[in-house]
């Protein structure tokens, strides 16, 4: 695997930031039945303006986008959200060092995030970076939210 580099979104990047987020979705979407998962329904326009108000990390591997995450701190925590990979790199490392580099982006002390309680790997990758349980509720039948947190410092 060619090197991979971390590193803030490029401006302008957000046409290519919703094709990965879709591809990486898909996966998601087949373990919920559910096409309509806001990450494969999101506009370029509404990724726009969430873009503008969170701080997104890429990772390129030569200036290919093959991940990203985006991370806004309100209310004294870091909110991390819509980690994605491409799927041909999906574990392989690339998920964990955009995690690692979202959480020492800040100097707050706690970091937490949502995923589907149906997605294990999801799961399996935040409980062994630390994160623990915190919250589940249910959004609709099929698709059970899992609330997670960890203390950064």
């Amino acid at each position: 695997m060619p090197p991979i580099e971390l590193t803030p979104l490029l401006p302008g990047a957000a046409g290519e930031l919703l094709t990965l987020q879709r591809a990486a979705y898909v996966t998601e979407a087949q373990l919920y039945d559910d096409v309509r998962l806001p990450a494969l329904v999101q506009t370029l326009d509404e990724l726009a303006d969430e873009l503008a108000q969170s701080a997104c990390l890429a990772a390129l591997t030569g200036s290919r986008l093959v991940g990203a995450v985006r991370t806004r701190e309100r209310d004294g925590v870091l909110h991390v959200g819509r980690l994605a990979v491409v799927p041909d790199l999906q574990g392989r490392g690339i998920g964990t060092r955009l995690l690692r580099a979202a959480e020492q982006s800040t100097a707050l002390p706690r970091a937490t995030l949502v995923t589907g309680a149906r997605s294990d790997a999801n799961l399996r990758l935040y409980r062994r970076s630390g994160y623990v349980e915190t919250a589940r509720h249910q959004v609709r039948p099929g698709l059970e939210l899992v609330h997670l947190t960890e203390e950064l410092r």
